[in-house]
Parts: C-alpha cells; structure tokens; sequence
C-alpha cells in the first residue's frame, strides 16, 4: 500500500503517518495532529469529570425555565430599545405585553424570592424582572399553540408552518 502524501499550508503530510501534521502554528511550526487529539481529548474528558469546570466554562441551560427565563430577558432587552427608538419619535406606547407560553417563567418573573432555582441564574438575566416592576413591560400567558414566534426559533411541519405564517398575515406572493 502507498502512502499518500497531501500538502496543508506548507506542511507535507502522509496519511499513514501516525503524527500527522496538520498547518503551521504562529511559530511557524507545523502542528502534530496526534498531540492536538490528546489535548482536546484531555479537555473533553475533564469536562465530563469536573462539573464545576463545564458550568463555569458553558452557559448550559439547568432546566427550560431557566432557558425560557434567559430568552424573555433578551426579548425585554430587544423590545426596550424599540421602545427607546420610538420615544425619540415622541411616540408613548406605554407598557408592553411580551407573550410567553411558559407559566414557570411567569411565576418566576413575580417572585424571584421564592424560587430555589433562581440561585443558578447570573444576575444580569434578572434584567427582566427589573423591568416588568417599572411597568416597561408585562409578561403574558399564550397557548403554546398560539406562539407565533414558533415559526422563527423551531423545526415545524408542513402543515403548522403554513398556519403560522396565515396566523402572521403573511401571503403568498407567487
């Protein structure tokens, strides 16, 4: 069997070659392939066996409320500078409602005290209820199956699509 040999950058490399070199580094030095999987191995593993490190290193979601949370307080942010743009224009548009279609969250957004879970949520995702207790904005209740916004952030089929995008006013233009 031939060994084959393929140019990366300026760095020879034979695929039956166990150090495989990849493309130079800033040095100026190839890279060994072997070396750079036993270090991203390394990383993989102690982000399996060390929790600690995985939470501070990944913005991982602890549970829907808290994702749904995280999300709704990007949303206040979004509708607050819309809102901000519209009073340059003299225009008050008063308190404005943000449908969420999970009730934890809602519950969440009235009493943070109360809730255990809160604890694990930074503090700069508390945005929202500081908002909602300046009546900037309102939290409502909305049927899952009335969630417009499904039609932007999910996988939908056929036939959901098309109901959304009636729901949106959105006409068929061909």
């Amino acid at each position: 069997m031939q060994s084959q040999e393929v140019w990366l950058g300026e760095c020879k490399t034979s695929s039956h070659s166990s150090s495989l070199k990849l493309d130079k580094d800033k040095e100026d030095k190839c890279v060994d392939s072997k070396l750079y999987r036993s270090m991203i191995g390394s990383l993989l593993y102690l982000t399996v066996s060390r929790l600690d490190i995985t939470f501070n290193v990944c913005f991982v979601a602890l549970s829907t409320t808290e994702a749904e949370y995280i999300s709704e307080g990007s949303c206040c942010a979004q509708v607050l500078w819309m809102k901000q743009q519209l009073f340059y224009y003299e225009i008050d548009v008063g308190t404005i409602p943000i449908k969420c279609d999970n009730t934890s969250v809602i519950r969440l957004t009235k009493n943070l005290i109360q809730h255990s879970k809160t604890k694990d949520i930074e503090i700069r995702h508390h945005f929202i209820w500081d908002h909602i207790s300046k009546n900037d904005i309102v939290l409502e209740y909305i049927d899952t199956l009335q969630q417009l916004a499904d039609i932007f952030t999910k996988p939908l089929d056929k036939e959901r699509f098309w109901t959304l995008r009636k729901d949106l006013g959105l006409m068929d233009l061909s």
